[in-house]
């Protein structure tokens, strides 16, 4: 049998090799995702065979991460609970799209995961071999195991000898990509114990960041961030100058009691820098370049694609009909967005250069206009005729 696993290299997947090795009397073959997580890849292919894996594949997708799933987001402005930027949940589909494309790779019959029974993920790589390939079969340790947890698993490391990066005193669960990194576990898993500062890899405490603010510039075109201060980048440079730019002031730090697909509440603590700052010059473009009834139904798109996203249903007909909406409405988004850095905030303080813009000075002043004011008494006879009788009809028939 040859089973391929979806390898991160952290603690469950370290621990898997062997374990499927020994249950399963199989060859197991690694498959790494660079999807922009630092990672020194050299080290993690030795590591990966010194685990027990007999070969591993490592293909670079970091421009088709930002590309076709992270910045279709940003142009949706699709946010998980209103909050949460799906950095995590957004790397998935392109993780499982990999993981079958290597089983095919190594000839495998079986794919397996680190996901646990509780979390999200293995709905989201489940979902997504499904769809895929349904002839795959699907093995999950964390379903089937005696391990009751990280501190099993450390054990079971040390015990064959796996060297791993958790330790009891830093038993924080991580995932990192180009988009953000996450955190979980330990004492996080205590809503009422604040976030320790070292839990954080990424970005500056506000308290320290620097004193004085930090301006861009960001041009869009057709709701696709294109350059950053007037310099065209391709899409990864693009992400890492903001995540880095952002990083040195804070921005994107978010501790967060989500819902769990599984019905579990669960606490973890996101930094997305970079993501965070596109995310709101995309907004203050929008705000002069879609109309009232167009913003309001982006915004049910934006909800009902978030949801979709984090419920593992990307490989779907809806997910495609969505994005299709999204596309479509970001025609008109292009422009550029002037922004400021400052102690964990990212506020945009001007847009220029918006062709489809639909705001005008001349209605919008308070001084004199084009504008008629006289116009709005009619407007306002129509618009609560509704109002008017049901407020008569109501004092007619209830009793005072």
């Amino acid at each position: 049998m040859r089973i391929a696993l979806a390898y991160s290299g952290g603690l469950d997947t370290s621990v898997i090799i062997p374990w499927l090795k020994e249950h399963y009397d199989a060859e197991v073959f690694a498959v790494t995702v660079n999807v922009g997580q630092h990672e020194d890849f050299e080290r993690l292919r030795q590591k990966a065979i010194d685990s027990g894996a007999t070969d591993i594949w490592v293909p670079d997708c970091r421009r088709e991460f930002v590309e076709e799933y992270a910045f279709p987001m940003v142009a949706a402005e699709a946010l998980y609970e209103g909050r949460y930027l799906l950095g995590t949940a957004i790397a998935r589909p392109l993780i499982a799209k990999k993981l079958v494309e290597g089983a095919k790779r190594f000839g495998a019959d079986a794919v397996a995961h680190g996901a646990t029974g509780k979390g999200n993920d293995q709905v989201r790589f489940e979902v997504g071999v499904m769809a895929l390939n349904p002839q795959l079969a699907i093995i999950a340790p964390w379903r089937l195991w005696d391990l009751k947890g990280r501190q099993d698993e450390m054990r079971y490391a040390a015990a064959h000898h796996i060297p791993v990066d958790s330790t009891p005193a830093s038993p924080y669960s991580r995932d990192e990509n180009l988009w953000h990194v996450s955190h979980e576990g330990g004492v996080l898993e205590d809503p009422a114990s604040p976030v320790p500062r070292d839990v954080y890899t990424w970005t500056v405490d506000p308290e320290e960041a620097p004193a004085e603010p930090e301006w861009l510039t960001i041009g869009f075109e057709h709701g696709v961030p294109v350059r950053i201060d007037g310099q065209d980048m391709d899409p990864v440079h693009l992400v890492e100058v903001l995540n880095e730019r952002g990083a040195r002031h804070g921005v994107g730090r978010l501790t967060l009691v989500e819902n769990r697909l599984v019905g579990i509440k669960s606490r973890g603590v996101y930094e997305t820098p970079g993501g965070t700052i596109l995310y709101t010059a995309h907004h203050a473009l929008t705000t002069l370049t879609w109309d009232r009834d167009l913003a309001f139904f982006m915004t049910d798109v934006a909800n009902r694609l978030a949801r979709l996203v984090y419920d593992g249903l990307w490989f779907s007909p809806l997910r495609e009909t969505l994005l299709a909406a999204v596309r479509e409405a970001n025609q008109r988004v292009s422009g550029t967005v002037s922004l400021k850095l400052y102690r964990g905030q990212v506020t945009a303080e001007a847009v220029t250069d918006a062709p489809f813009s639909l705001y005008s000075p001349e209605l919008a002043t308070f001084e004199a206009s084009q504008f008629s004011h006289q116009d709005a008494q009619g407007f306002i006879r129509l618009w609560g005729l509704s109002s008017q009788v049901n407020g008569t009809v109501m004092r007619e028939r209830v009793p005072s």
